[in-house]
């Protein structure tokens, strides 16, 4: 494989492992990189690349918290507790599942380009301004303090706002965050669920992309995403610990700003011609 495309395929890696669990949007990072770095020809592989590298995220959330997800499996069939987590987690998969099936196309036509991530992220950035505020204001909202106190409707909650994630540049974390937050989630449970919540959520992405657009692939792509998945996975795992350190004394504001200024600069930079982001 080409030299240069082994480094496109590292650097679309790191994006995504180090953008996926953060409130920041992977997706929305991935179609700006992918139109820096420049894919002539491979736009429609390239749609794919950027599902299935997820794979790699969602691999460093299991091994990170394999403890966990150890108790769930060999409590499956016999420990309310454990069965109710999984129920939790398969409730919250499901609106974005659904919806995802239905809409899929649509976005991917009208929503997978710069301009419109950019405003997503400018968006995305004052809600969690908002949510922040809001958590400072009434520390009496939050009541979830443990993974193991959330109810098979708070889970439907989640699930609906992980459905706006569907549209690229809001951030399936930041959605699942903030709206868990919203709900009376403290950070640290909105954080750890929205991670258990990745694993069904980037499987099924990457399984439905894979069969769906199978036409497009072929063996001489293996390295290629193969390379992709394990920079993902690296720089996930990277990622997930340091956030877990992170939220223990610090808010999300910072991402807030950070989504705010990114997507002005996009914009600003579009309007002038400094680059030309493609449609």
């Amino acid at each position: 494989m080409d030299i240069v495309l082994v480094i496109k395929a590292i650097i679309m890696g790191v994006v995504e492992g180090l953008t996926e669990f953060l409130p920041i949007s992977s997706t929305g990072h991935l179609i700006l990189t992918e139109h820096l770095l420049g894919f002539a020809g491979m736009e429609d592989k390239m749609k794919v690349f950027e599902i299935v590298i997820q794979a790699g995220a969602m691999m460093a959330v299991i091994w990170e918290f394999r403890a966990r997800i150890g108790l769930v499996l060999s409590g499956i069939f016999s420990d309310p507790v454990q069965q109710r987590f999984a129920l939790n987690v398969l409730i919250a998969f499901l609106p974005a599942a659904i919806l995802g099936l239905i809409f899929a196309s649509s976005i991917k036509a009208h929503l997978f380009a710069p301009i419109p991530v950019a405003a997503a992220f400018i968006i995305g950035g004052f809600i969690i301004l908002w949510v922040e505020k809001r958590a400072k204001d009434n520390p009496a909202v939050e009541r979830i303090t443990s993974l193991d106190q959330i109810t098979p409707v708070d889970a439907l909650k989640i699930g609906i706002a992980q459905a706006f994630a569907l549209i690229p540049g809001t951030s399936r974390s930041g959605a699942t965050i903030m709206g868990s937050m919203i709900f009376g989630f403290s950070r640290k449970v909105a954080t750890e669920f929205s991670f258990f919540l990745a694993i069904p959520t980037l499987v099924g992405a990457t399984v439905y992309s894979l069969y769906k657009d199978r036409a497009l692939l072929s063996m001489d792509d293996v390295s290629f995403f193969t390379i992709g998945t394990v920079s993902a996975f690296i720089s996930a795992f990277l990622c997930i610990r340091w956030l877990l350190r992170y939220i223990m004394t610090h808010t999300f504001v910072i991402f807030a700003w950070y989504r705010i200024v990114f997507g002005l600069i996009v914009l600003i930079t579009g309007y002038y011609g400094v680059i030309v982001w493609a449609d």
